[in-house]
């Protein structure tokens, strides 16, 4: 059956609505050529204005900016992943929430995770409702913030890892276009690229601040390392050609700009400089601190500075000496004083210290330990002298004990040391248990040369010969200082020479005995004081004492002897305790018929009355006698020339 034909009416408006149909759809056609166009060109012009970009944080907010104002959305945002693999907002436009651009995802977690573990867009209508996305409760607590809904996510990728993710984000529901999906990620393809150019370019620019940092370094070590090498060469200089520590503090003051001291073991100070504004340079008064006298002239003798407040805290020293390394404080006044040890060979001689405004630079605090070694090897220089002088007077001070007569060279070696041996009149020996006798002639020999005299070791003695008027006189000044510098009892004993002075020696050495035998150990005084006890130390009038023992105790020295008895001891301890029986027999660790019978035995030796005062005085002094001479004895043995 056919259709009944059409009129021409209705045929027109056929063709009429056709028409119609088809350009509405050529106008929709060239409509989205036309966005798409703009779209395109807006994508590379963004490209092109992020690749004139350089610094990082710049680079990230124009990212976003651009990545807003394409896609159209109510906000933008970009996260990078940091160390910790986390995804930390860097930029955001369009968000109203402070918190939300610091936002903070952990790894796998929330659309960002999705898009990082599968390198590709994804995207969400309702970000609170979407299934299938692990939520990060601290980030769901922004989500109603910022009031966000729809969420577009596209990855960031340089080459085949992604540093981050870019998100387009609405606050209505709303889902994403194809179309916009892939425009937003062409755009974060373009971002990707511009980020990593701008991290290399900071990069190279760090790398280059670096080489110029390191090459001002290196440039700042030379000059330092010059400047050391020209201050170590004159301080070298100023102590081969005989300066002393006052040269090498100048050299340091003309270098460091600040008041230089140097102090000596005992910390008296040696010599101290300050800065050249002393006499009116305000700049360089500065650097002194208000602690230092105004009036004390820069060439200090000791005398003149041992009252002088100490520049640099104990403490300070203290930890200088035990590190061996320079070490600085800054006072309550303002001023750095910065103190090293002087300590070669690990001998502690003194400090070097500096006192200035400015902080002490690593270069001065290299110089200061550089200087103190150099201030070292002058003190060492220094001690060799002072010891080889000290070795030449010993040897002369042995050749003059052991041989007479002298020698003419003997006479010429000690004048030129300016000691007129036959002046040397009296002869002193020093005994102290708690010191060696090397240490004691340490002590001895400046004050021996104060005295233009000699001082040495002798048969293990510490020894002096000198010239005095007053024998008592120089054995009590002696003692004294000694005392003080060697902080123990001392014995100081001094004797005329009357003939061979190693004769006086031993009397003197074997006084020395007697006296410690007396319960005396820290006095002055001369042989000639003890002479009532002189048969005991006098080799001499042995002799005379022989004779005595023996015809006051000799019957009971003879008794004990064939008896191996104790009669003369108990006779002793009787007279010590003034006769108290029974004092006497706690003494001797007998029984009291123990003593009494000891006593009988005496009295049938020596005759009833030798308790009446004149035989017990007798008897007294002769015990003592021979109680002094077996102590004598009993020492090393003595050489009477």
């Amino acid at each position: 059956m056919n259709p009944p034909p059409q009129s021409s009416a209705e045929s027109s408006t056929a063709r009429t609505g056709s028409d119609a149909a088809d350009a509405t759809a050529e106008g929709e056609l060239a409509a989205y050529r036309l966005r798409r166009e703009r779209e395109l060109n807006s994508l590379y012009t963004t490209a092109r204005s992020l690749t004139a970009l350089g610094e990082v944080d710049e680079v990230l907010h124009s990212i976003v900016r651009h990545a807003h104002e394409l896609i159209g959305s109510d906000f933008a945002y970009l996260s990078l992943l940091d160390a910790e693999g986390y995804l930390t907002v860097r930029a955001s436009a369009g968000t109203i929430s402070s918190e939300f651009s610091s936002g903070r995802m952990p790894p796998g977690t929330g659309l960002g995770g999705r898009v990082i573990e599968s390198g590709a867009p994804f995207w969400v209508s309702n970000y609170r409702e979407a299934q299938g996305l692990p939520h990060d409760p601290t980030f769901d607590l922004l989500v109603p913030r910022e009031g966000l809904m729809a969420l577009l996510g596209v990855p960031l990728m340089v080459g085949e890892r992604a540093i981050g993710a870019l998100f387009a984000a609405d606050r209505t529901e709303r889902p994403f276009e194809k179309d916009e999906v892939a425009l937003f990620s062409a755009f974060a393809g373009h971002a990707a690229v511009a980020l990593n150019n701008a991290r290399l370019y900071e990069e190279s620019r760090v790398a280059l601040r670096r080489l110029e940092d390191a090459y001002r370094t290196i440039e700042d070590q030379v000059t330092t390392m010059e400047r050391a090498a020209a201050v170590h060469e004159a301080l070298t200089h100023a102590v081969l050609t005989g300066g002393g520590p006052g040269d090498i503090a100048q050299l340091l003051v003309e270098h460091l700009r600040g008041t230089v001291t140097v102090r000596d073991r005992d910390d008296e100070v040696l010599a101290i400089r300050f800065p050249r504004g002393r006499d009116g340079d305000a700049d360089a008064d500065q650097n002194v601190p208000p602690d230092m006298p105004a009036d004390v002239l820069p060439d200090v003798s000791r005398d003149a500075t041992r009252d002088m407040p100490s520049d640099v805290p104990r403490d300070v020293c203290e930890e200088a000496r035990d590190t061996g390394r320079c070490v600085s404080t800054r006072g309550a006044d303002g001023y750095f004083r910065s103190v090293v040890a002087v300590r070669p060979g690990g001998n502690h001689f003194g400090f070097l210290s500096l006192a200035r405004r400015a902080a002490p630079e690593p270069a001065d605090v290299r110089m200061l330990e550089r200087s103190a070694q150099i201030m070292g090897l002058l003190f060492l220089m220094r001690d060799a002298r002072a010891e080889a002088e000290e070795r030449v007077r010993g040897e002369l001070l042995m050749e003059l004990m052991s041989r007479s007569p002298l020698h003419p060279a003997q006479r010429d070696r000690a004048l030129a040391r300016g000691v007129d041996v036959d002046h040397l009149d009296v002869l002193v020996v020093v005994d102290c248990p708690e010191r060696t006798a090397s240490e004691v002639v340490r002590q001895l020999k400046p004050l021996s040369t104060e005295r233009s005299g000699l001082a040495g070791e002798y048969l293990g003695r510490a020894t002096m010969l000198l010239h005095a008027d007053d024998v008592e006189d120089v054995a009590r000044t002696l003692h004294r200082r000694l005392r003080r510098t060697l902080g123990v009892p001392v014995l100081v004993v001094a004797d005329r020479i009357a003939g061979e002075r190693s004769r006086a020696f031993t009397l003197t050495q074997r006084c020395v005995k007697v006296i410690r035998s007396l319960g005396e150990n820290d006095r002055g005084a001369s042989a000639q004081q003890y002479g009532m006890y002189a048969l005991a130390f006098d080799p001499d009038r042995s002799g005379d004492l022989d004779r005595f023992l023996a015809d006051s105790i000799g019957t009971l020295l003879e008794y004990d002897r064939r008896r191996s008895t104790g009669l003369v001891a108990t006779a002793t301890a009787y007279f010590a305790h003034s006769g108290n029986l029974s004092r006497t027999a706690r003494a001797l660790h007998v029984h009291l018929n123990t003593l009494l019978k000891r006593l009988d035995r005496i009295g049938s030796l020596l005759g009833e009355d030798w308790r009446s005062p004149d035989s017990a005085l007798r008897l007294q002094l002769a015990l003592r006698l021979h109680e002094l001479r077996a102590a004598v004895d009993a020492s090393a043995p003595d050489t009477s020339g």
